[in-house]
């Protein structure tokens, strides 16, 4: 890979990188060790409550699910094509913002929550670590890249998807991907407008996008993948019909013998 493509995705190559380093360090060390490395880095109420709020930020470098080789690729494809539409700094930042945002919106529902007694105080000490935050912020920072007349079907899909599955599992996880996609989306008002979409690109986005739908659905219900479709085809049933007017139009000229307009 030429050096400058790998100067390019510096961000996305060198968090893949940490994370890596960082399963196979905790692999090494055994189950014990992680156990206590996972408690540590969770950036649960009771961790927040006694000032460990490097929590924010090494949380995300930290990931408890499954084998890594599956889900890191979508992972890296997600953010290599933010990185390479809006440069490093933005992709940082609004991965940033998403994680530590919605982990802070979470938190303080959470506090309100066991302190009315709507949940057992031993959800303050729940496991929540990793990188999902900060990737559902960079999804929903796509919104920006998506052409204008698509743009309303993508936002309906993720959002009802997102709203579907807090409603269908009420797990604080869930309702923390929907904050992080919608202060991503947020975000992407403050970016430029639609991107020059090539084949690599268009690569990128349906592995990215899997990988996101994977992450909101993870054990929810089939349902709302129902419900969601049927919002986005909803959102996008105008521009669908407009392009296939547009396709049957072109299609009709071509087909049509030419009429001279010349006068005899």
């Amino acid at each position: 890979m030429p050096v400058k493509w790998v100067w390019s995705l510096r961000v996305t190559i060198g968090y893949a990188a940490a994370l890596v380093t960082v399963a196979a360090i905790l692999a090494a060390l055994g189950p014990t060790v992680h156990d206590r490395v996972i408690r540590h880095a969770s950036t649960n109420l009771h961790n927040l409550a006694h000032g460990r709020v490097g929590t924010l930020l090494g949380s995300a470098f930290v990931v408890d699910v499954g084998a890594m080789a599956l889900w890191l690729p979508g992972l890296v494809c997600l953010l290599a094509l933010a990185e390479l539409l809006w440069r490093s700094r933005k992709l940082l930042a609004t991965f940033l913002i998403a994680h530590i945002g919605a982990t802070l919106v979470i938190a303080a529902a959470l506090a309100v929550a066991v302190q009315q007694g709507w949940m057992p105080r031993s959800i303050t000490r729940a496991t929540d670590v990793g990188m999902s935050y900060g990737a559902m912020g960079v999804l929903g920072m796509l919104t920006a890249a998506i052409p204008p007349r698509w743009r309303p079907a993508w936002l309906c899909w993720w959002i009802t998807l997102g709203a579907a599955v807090v409603a269908a599992s009420r797990d604080f996880t869930d309702a923390g991907h929907l904050v992080a996609l919608l202060l991503g989306m947020l975000v992407s008002t403050r970016l430029g407008g639609p991107a020059r979409w090539t084949r690599p690109r268009l690569g990128l986005l349906a592995v990215g996008s899997l990988f996101g739908y994977l992450v909101v659905v993870a054990y929810a219900p089939a349902v709302a993948t129902a419900i969601a479709a049927a919002a986005a085809l909803a959102a996008g049933a105008r521009p669908a019909v407009a392009m296939i007017a547009g396709w049957l139009s072109r299609l009709n000229d071509k087909a049509s013998p030419r009429i001279s307009r010349k006068k005899p």
